[in-house]
């Protein structure tokens, strides 16, 4: 099974990744190793690409995965109760696996310095107008100006056409963001929004030095060889990005 590895400085007991398509028991539309189990796939196909992902890359658990409503919740690992809906993880303990899906949306991990907390963020334009990753790095001890992030594949930015209210929407929180939004050419009132520029600036607004913040480089609409997209084909599987710390 093949994944993408974040290039960033991070402790050696961090470890990160995002699944491709590639591999699994999925057939159809969601051909591959699709780990969403509220896309209409076969369960048990689902069920056993959850399994081959814990057993194939050695992950210490079998990861909470969340319920996904494009929301600011973050909830903290270990649970505390039965609720799983939100929209990003976090924890300060060792071995429990931080896990979002995503088919475009940016997925985005955190990392403490000091490799004793981590957290991952689903951010679709939603979540991110609405403050995802403000609230996630909100939950950790670590300084914003001490935490790497990866920003991890989502839709690129020559794929992501939105209507003028999602620009007006950044813009009107902060003038800046007017940069990660290009007009498209055919239609009036449309653009090509970066997502990838809009989560950095916002981060940066927050405290996160720009050399913290790693990736960006993947289109998931443009590569249907290696990732799911639900903007390219609407019925689709769903990727996962993962992060957790071991013992020192």
């Amino acid at each position: 099974m093949n994944a993408i590895y974040p290039t960033w400085q991070v402790p050696q007991n961090i470890h990160a990744f995002s699944t491709l398509r590639l591999g699994g028991q999925s057939c159809g539309v969601f051909a591959g190793l699709n780990l969403g189990d509220h896309v209409g796939d076969d369960p048990d196909a689902v069920q056993k690409n959850r399994q081959q992902l814990v057993e194939q890359f050695q992950l210490p658990q079998f990861p909470q995965f969340l319920t996904q409503v494009h929301g600011t919740t973050v909830k903290q690992l270990p649970l505390t109760d039965d609720n799983l809906t939100a929209d990003a993880c976090y924890t300060n303990q060792a071995n429990q696996v931080c896990l979002i899906m995503t088919a475009d949306c940016l997925p985005v991990l955190f990392a403490a310095e000091n490799g004793t907390e981590v957290a991952a963020a689903h951010a679709g334009w939603r979540g991110l107008a609405a403050g995802i990753l403000e609230n996630t790095l909100a939950q950790f001890k670590t300084a914003a100006d001490q935490i790497k992030v990866w920003l991890a594949p989502a839709i690129g930015p020559t794929a992501f056409q939105v209507g003028a209210e999602v620009k007006h929407t950044f813009c009107e929180q902060y003038s800046l963001a007017a940069q990660a939004f290009r007009p498209d050419p055919e239609h009036t009132d449309k653009y090509f929004a970066d997502l990838y520029q809009l989560a950095r600036l916002r981060l940066q607004q927050a405290g996160v030095l720009a050399d913290n913040i790693s990736g960006g480089e993947y289109c998931t609409f443009s590569d249907p060889e290696k990732f799911y997209s639900y903007r390219r084909d609407q019925q689709t599987g769903r990727m996962a990005t993962l992060i957790w710390f071991s013992e020192k």
